[in-house]
């Protein structure tokens, strides 16, 4: 694939990045191969977790293929954007075809970014995870690859205000050892994902220059204040609950 936007606004980015006093702590960025195809799983704590999940693949010279939300492709300014980065739509009416396209990414040597949690995790914890992630891998013949985003939260979250100015944030971005799956069995294979996932959690929690005790942002099993993954569940379905009453209220109007 031809890039021309991509590596420009990545540069970019880095830039605003030291501009704002933005510090990162990885490890494990030597997993994500330096040539052929992978998926990498990654966590979901917040909306701008993709601007920063792709630097990961930096040390290795890549650019992550991210698969999104079609709303982010039909925004009049997102939307280009986002289709010049080669990133891949996802229509979860109509998902075959999104599955189908990063299938053939991976096969062709990209490494497709994706979200098995599908959903912005309110806990913060790893939520149960879709099979989506390990039949992709499996079926593309490419290493499965674990990683864990942290403190993005700060930033932009679900039930939170955002703080898109404060200075000097730090995000953690944590790639674990390459799985590889067979998709024989999705779900066993998936709950090792999610158990490589939670360690990485565990680690990126852990290293943080802020105790998360008492915070919001910070899952209650570490202390902090946010809900538990069932109360979390809970405040998903109310969501779903109201969003499709906003809908049919709609129709019934129009």
């Amino acid at each position: 694939m031809r890039d021309y936007t991509y590596p420009a606004t990545i540069i970019t980015a880095k830039a605003l990045f030291k501009a704002f006093g933005m510090k990162f702590q990885m490890s494990g960025t030597e997993h994500i191969p330096r040539t052929g195809g992978a998926i990498l799983a990654a966590n979901h704590i917040g909306y701008v977790d993709f601007i920063f999940d792709g630097l990961a693949a930096q040390p290795s010279n890549r650019l992550v293929r991210f698969m999104a939300k079609r709303d982010a492709f039909e925004h009049k300014i997102s939307g280009p954007i986002m289709r010049s980065f080669h990133h891949i739509s996802v229509d979860r009416d109509h998902g075959q075809a999104s599955y189908d396209q990063a299938v053939e990414y991976a096969r062709n040597g990209e490494i497709v970014g994706i979200f098995p949690e599908a959903t912005i995790s309110r806990s913060f914890e790893i939520k149960e995870l879709k099979t989506g992630a390990v039949r992709m891998a499996a079926e593309a013949g490419v290493p499965l690859i674990p990683m864990v985003t942290w403190g993005t939260q700060l930033l932009k979250t679900k039930d939170h205000e955002p703080d898109l100015k404060r200075r000097g944030r730090t995000i953690g971005l944590h790639v674990g050892e390459p799985l590889e799956v067979t998709g024989d069995d999705p779900v066993a294979e998936t709950m090792l994902l999610r158990d490589a996932m939670s360690a990485l959690l565990d680690k990126a929690i852990t290293e943080y220059p802020v105790s998360p005790e008492g915070q919001w942002w910070a899952p209650a099993r570490h202390g902090g204040t946010a809900p538990t993954l069932a109360e979390a569940a809970k405040l998903d379905e109310q969501e779903l609950s109201d969003r499709a009453a906003r809908r049919a209220s709609r129709n019934e109007q129009s």
